[in-house]
């Protein structure tokens, strides 16, 4: 693919998942946000399990750019039955790209999730000034494949490529009412149906995925430092909440009644992957690391569904 925008003097920054919903986002937020070529990468241009792909796609790979991984194996559920296929791309293929920037002595960020932690901690089970998890706090095993692959890339790609920098993130949404995300799903439920059931004891971070590109890009403008170099960082917005709580708020900001959305439990939706009760992520290390707080989640849900109704109001 060509790139997006060319500064000769500046970085290349190689976006490897450019085709998925954070890809896409980093491509729509990058404009001059830094000196930088950009160079999307789809899984039609790069398979990062393999190592002569990676090669050919990153062969002019420098000591100044920067590789931003946003490709993983998402369906949390289709890894229980797929582990093979979620190894391969959420463990091997990060330390595939590790091994290639190491090579170049290029930057790797890499992004990761909250299920790498177990996700059985009760919020009433940590000290009551805790924010949520911290990037060391990770201790026992994930509980499902997804989460085991996640924390096994993690570490691979940072024994591969001790200067590589992880970004775990959660609850990951764009907010159009076509998204496949839980925002746009909710949108969708709220039109065909006059109540909508939502689990309201799963508690975690739901991050609005052009605030995250946002943080991404300030990352990548402020170059890979002693604070970020072979670290692991947390990038959220801000506070918590549940999904019985993010699906209310969706209904509030389209102007639909909340009473609509109705509390129940994960025993009530069984699925092939437990989902984790607890997985507030702490922003603490993105602030230590210089980087600007993302803002609270209920503003930045407001934020992402104006935006999506303002592009549809735009078309022809």
């Amino acid at each position: 693919m060509v790139p997006m925008r060319v500064t000769p003097s500046g970085p290349t920054v190689y976006i490897v998942g450019a085709g998925g919903q954070l890809g896409t986002a980093l491509q729509a937020r990058s404009e001059g946000v830094c000196d930088a070529v950009v160079r999307p990468l789809t899984s039609a241009d790069i398979d990062i399990t393999d190592p002569t792909s990676v090669a050919a796609a990153l062969g002019d790979l420098g000591p100044d750019d920067v590789v931003v991984n946003c490709a993983a194996y998402t369906d949390v559920d289709g890894a229980e039955a797929d582990a093979e296929g979620a190894r391969r791309v959420n463990t091997a293929g990060p330390e595939v790209l590790a091994a290639r920037t190491a090579d170049a002595g290029a930057w790797l960020i890499h992004v990761s999730t909250d299920y790498v932690f177990p996700g059985t901690s009760e919020e009433g089970s940590r000290p009551a000034d805790c924010d949520g998890y911290e990037p060391d706090d990770v201790s026992g095993t994930p509980a499902t494949v997804y989460g085991r692959t996640k924390l096994d890339g993690e570490r691979a790609a940072l024994s591969v490529d001790p200067r590589a920098t992880i970004v775990r993130t959660a609850w990951v949404y764009t907010g159009g009412p076509e998204s496949r995300d839980f925002v746009g799903t909710m949108r969708r439920l709220e039109q065909s149906r006059e109540t909508v059931s939502v689990v309201d004891d799963q508690l975690g971070s739901p991050t609005y995925s052009h605030d995250l590109a946002d943080g991404l890009w300030e990352l990548v403008a402020a170059g890979r430092r002693p604070q970020v170099g072979g670290s692991v960082l947390h990038a959220t917005n801000a506070g918590r909440a549940t999904w019985f709580e993010v699906a209310r708020g969706v209904f509030e900001e389209i102007g639909a009644q909340p009473d609509r959305v109705l509390a129940t439990t994960t025993a009530d939706f069984p699925r092939p992957a437990p989902r984790p009760a607890y997985s507030v992520l702490s922003g603490h290390s993105w602030e230590a690391a210089g980087l600007t707080p993302l803002r609270p989640w209920r503003h930045a849900l407001h934020a992402a569904i104006a935006a999506s109704d303002a592009g549809a109001r735009s078309l022809p």
